[in-house]
């Protein structure tokens, strides 16, 4: 060989290991609600550019992502062990799906624990090789362990259900669905869901923690680390809703609720007919049909607050909510405080808006200026949820306006039984950090939320 030719090969052989080397980055993640850390519970990462998914759990925080650089990814095609592949889709509702693969015929034991450690569902068979499919089918859990034993190994995935509807009846099922029996292709390094990466792919990183979810997309370069702001999480495809008369309002989704967070402020129903606006004091004690009022008849306390409204205007069959919206009924106030973790304290903070007067949360949440809460001692609104809950103060059937900046109530749809001219109420206080579901006249004035239908 001539030292020409051999320096030539040297050189491409120098060339193919720069191109073909592996690099490694890390992304590491948390999660805010202002200046708060939230728990995560997971991050679910899903490649947009070639396809593929992968899970991390807590208290596992980071991701290292193994590439090669200027080659193909590289993937192997069997395997000599044991392998669980984490369930897909994790979270999940209804049900999920877990691949197990056996590198030779054996007898298999599945067991499926709840978080107390006791096992509430197993499975036992003598199983060939290769790759073996089973549907889960939740209980009433939001956390699942599943542990697979066989031949002197054990395997142990953690399962997350985000449904809030789970009956208390509903039994854990686990169903055998298919064999195949081949591996799965799986990229050297990586994790079992079959996810690959190559530096630049765009990804979209999606949390899981007691708030919900939030989507981050980026296509990372190098070591990043990010951050899931809960501010409210808008609801999906109506980010936006307009009334009658075109007001704006925006929305959040709170558990599988979609609610306005801003206060109502139409003059009109649904169907085009004008809403009362009384001003007369004694008129607006006596009336048994809907109307509306500003807080202290002055209209500049509409875009802050909006109107207060009667309880017969929620009822009236005119509509008040736009259309596909409507004044939510005590039960599903319940439901909305049953999600947040309950009324007792703190959950009413959690509900108002973190806009107030010396908030120690600063930045946008430190105003004094309308809308906004009064200060009240070690009481502030933390907006956990994106409620945002407004204090619009009220009015009383016998006419006088009281406790804007104090106080802020939410009409129902549903009567108060047991008491005359009551209906039901959810009130959040500036002096109290709990939810009141109280009842009062008919004829007092407070705000509405819509909630859609």
């Amino acid at each position: 060989m001539s030292l020409k030719h051999f320096f030539s090969i040297l050189l491409l052989g120098l060339f193919l290991n720069v191109l073909g080397q592996k690099s490694s980055m890390e992304l590491s993640f948390t999660a805010k609600n202002y200046i708060y850390y939230v728990p995560l519970d997971s991050i679910n990462i899903e490649n947009l550019t070639q396809g593929g998914d992968t899970t991390i759990y807590a208290p596992d925080t980071v991701l290292k992502l193994d590439y090669v650089t200027g080659t193909k990814n590289i993937y192997i095609t069997g395997n000599r062990w044991l392998t669980v592949f984490q369930n897909h889709p994790n979270p999940f509702k209804e049900k999920t799906e877990i691949r197990i693969f056996l590198p030779e015929k054996q007898n298999l034991s599945i067991t499926i624990w709840d978080i107390l450690g006791r096992g509430i569902k197993q499975y036992s068979n003598t199983l060939n090789h290769g790759t073996h499919s089973f549907y889960f089918y939740p209980g009433k859990e939001s956390y699942y362990f599943l542990t697979v034993t066989g031949k002197q190994t054990s395997k142990t995935i953690k399962m997350i259900c985000s449904s809030n509807n789970n009956s208390y009846n509903r039994k854990c099922r686990l169903i055998y669905k298919t064999f195949d029996n081949n591996y799965y292709n799986l990229k050297s390094g990586e994790n079992l869901n079959g996810f690959v990466f190559n530096a630049g792919d765009e990804l979209k990183f999606t949390s899981y923690t007691y708030l919900g979810g939030i989507d981050i997309i980026d296509s990372p370069k190098n070591d990043t680390s990010y951050e899931f702001q809960y501010t409210g999480k808008p609801c999906p495809g109506t980010s936006i809703v307009s009334d009658i008369d075109g007001n704006t309002y925006n929305t959040v989704l709170i558990g599988e609720q979609c609610w306005m967070k801003e206060n109502l402020k139409t003059t009109t129903y649904r169907n085009g007919i004008p809403i009362p606006n009384v001003v007369d004091s004694l008129q607006w004690g006596s009336i048994t049909y809907g109307a509306y009022a500003w807080y202290e008849n002055d209209i500049s306390w509409k875009e802050p607050y909006g109107a207060l409204y009667n309880w017969f205007t929620g009822i009236d069959t005119n509509e008040l909510c736009p259309e596909g919206w409507h004044v939510p009924s005590y039960d599903e106030c319940i439901v909305l405080t049953d999600f947040i973790g309950g009324w007792i304290p703190p959950h009413g903070d959690m509900l108002k808006s973190c806009r107030q007067v010396n908030s120690p949360l600063g930045g946008d949440c430190l105003t004094s200026e309308h809308p906004r809460w009064e200060a009240y001692g070690d009481y502030y609104g933390t907006d956990d949820f994106g409620f945002s809950g407004l204090p619009g103060g009220n009015r009383y059937y016998e006419d006088h306006f009281i406790f804007i900046g104090k106080v802020g109530g939410f009409w129902t749809s549903t009567l108060f039984e047991g008491v005359q001219n009551a209906a039901r109420v959810m009130v959040l206080f500036s002096n109290y950090d709990l939810v009141a579901h109280s009842y009062r006249h008919h004829n007092d004035g407070f705000s509405v939320r819509c909630l859609k239908d």
